[in-house]
């Protein structure tokens, strides 16, 4: 697959984000290697790669030319930062619409928007081969990835709910405001807000009291006559 996106990183700095070639080989696993030493929540260490440049550059290009499958890496300047990229479960009918990803960068990078959108990347690549799941195994306590994935996950919710709720308001208003008032303590919620702001105003009357100047009030109750 094809995938080529400029993005500009926290630091002000740009990074280029490409589907990886041929000759992207030697540097690609020079990264594998960085990465994998640098932390424990990827698959493998370092010194468990058996590719070669020759065989990774044969890799790189088969992902090139996939219709599916896609290795991404995110450059910064001259240095690859960051790889991902995403692998179909299967070729079987009901595999077909599954495909695997997984996103690392390295350690000098993290913190400035690498890894979020490298997730993005593989995203878009899934969304553009027919994939309609997207699936990544996780450590429990990798909490950096969560909360990257977490947070795509809700902003994806909420932008495919909202846009359901504003499909079904134009479609059948009648169905979805009665579905409101029933499913939910409406009266009650009104009550509380009715009664909250009833008590603000209240404060606020109270508190204006308070600090008004005595003097002041006195004065305007009572003139001072010639």
């Amino acid at each position: 697959m094809q995938y080529n996106r400029t993005i500009q990183l926290r630091d002000g700095r740009a990074c280029v984000l490409r589907h990886a070639l041929a000759e992207d080989a030697a540097a690609v696993i020079d990264n594998f290697n960085l990465t994998h030493g640098e932390t424990d929540y990827l698959l493998t260490y370092p010194d468990e790669s058996r590719s070669d440049v020759a065989a990774e550059a044969r890799f790189l290009q088969a992902k090139a030319d996939s219709a599916n499958e896609v290795e991404i890496i995110a450059q910064v300047g001259d240095v690859i930062a960051g790889t991902a990229g995403i692998d179909a479960v299967g070729g079987r009918y009901k595999l077909r619409h599954r495909a695997e990803f997984g996103v690392s960068v390295a350690r000098e990078y993290w913190g400035l928007g690498i890894g979020r959108a490298l997730l993005n990347a593989c995203i878009d690549c899934a969304r553009q081969a027919g994939y309609t799941q997207l699936e990544l195994d996780v450590v429990a306590d990798n909490a950096r990835v969560l909360g990257v994935i977490e947070l795509n996950f809700y902003q994806e919710f909420h932008q495919r709910l909202n846009a359901l709720v504003f499909q079904y308001l134009g479609e059948d208003p009648a169905t979805v405001l009665s579905m409101l008032w029933h499913g939910f303590p409406v009266v009650t919620l009104l009550s509380v807000w009715g009664g909250l702001t009833l008590v603000w105003a209240l404060l606020l009357r109270w508190l204006d009291g308070r600090c008004r100047p005595r003097g002041v009030s006195q004065m305007r109750r009572s003139p001072t006559r010639p």
